[in-house]
């Protein structure tokens, strides 16, 4: 399989238009190593049940307010441990159970359509898995049909569901690309993902005016001319 995962870090300044015809990816600094392209996972990770996974991590979080010194006993935070817990298991990280993988079903390419199709701006929420704060995104999502082509919501479905784990942008962006290649049949697969970073914005360094940016290109999309393409249209304002 022919794929750039050659790694980069793109911080760009919000005054700053982004220029799409130099986009390259490496592993980011400040610890932001990726180990794999798979998320890690321990032997038995879903042994137990979501409603066994919610009442553990409830003790768990009650325990660190507790030791933030917070009285649970106030009618605005005794419902807090749990909350946290349900939104963990059942929302924001429900990504990390293969049975919340999206249904994909895919149709003939009937239309004879031989061209790039690009699915843009794609929203997305996911979560750094290094400090447990939010990413916020778009994702641009392409691909050249090898005989069967995919609805156009299953794509943000797949962006929505690698989103919904601890990760690191560089990991997100091979897992949505690898995925769409293996579903789809070809290599003919592109992604750009522009996201900031709270433990970015809202901690350390705390720059709010930088985002990241990572691509993924495989197959077709690794000839200079379809990737010039395909970052031509996402310019903003671009006329076609």
């Amino acid at each position: 399989m022919k794929q750039n995962e050659t790694l980069s870090n793109i911080r760009l300044n919000a005054d700053n238009k982004i220029d799409l015809s130099d986009l390259l990816i490496e592993e980011m600094g400040d610890n932001h190593i990726s180990t794999s392209a798979d998320t890690p996972m321990v032997p038995g990770a879903f042994d137990k049940t979501d409603a066994e996974k919610i009442a553990i991590i409830e003790q768990h979080f009650k325990g660190i307010m507790e030791t933030l010194g917070l009285d649970l006993s106030d009618d605005s935070l005794q419902g807090t441990p749990r909350r946290v817990a349900k939104m963990y298991v059942q929302e924001i990280f429900n990504g990390l159970n293969p049975s919340n993988m999206p249904k994909v079903a895919l149709f003939d390419n009937k239309y004879k359509y031989n061209e790039m199709l690009v699915e843009k701006n794609i929203s997305f929420y996911s979560n750094c898995e290094h400090h447990f704060v939010p990413i916020m995104g778009k994702a641009h999502v392409a691909y050249i049909s090898s005989g069967k082509v995919i609805g156009l919501s299953k794509l943000n479905r797949l962006v929505d569901y690698f989103a919904k784990r601890p990760q690191v942008q560089e990991r997100l962006t091979v897992q949505i690309a690898r995925e769409l290649q293996k579903i789809l049949g070809t290599d003919d697969v592109a992604i750009v993902i522009d996201a900031k970073h709270l433990c970015v914005s809202s901690r350390g360094v705390k720059d709010d005016t930088s985002s990241t940016v990572t691509a993924f290109y495989g197959g077709q999309f690794n000839n200079e001319q379809r990737k010039a393409e395909f970052l031509r249209y996402l310019e903003l304002n671009t006329t076609f």
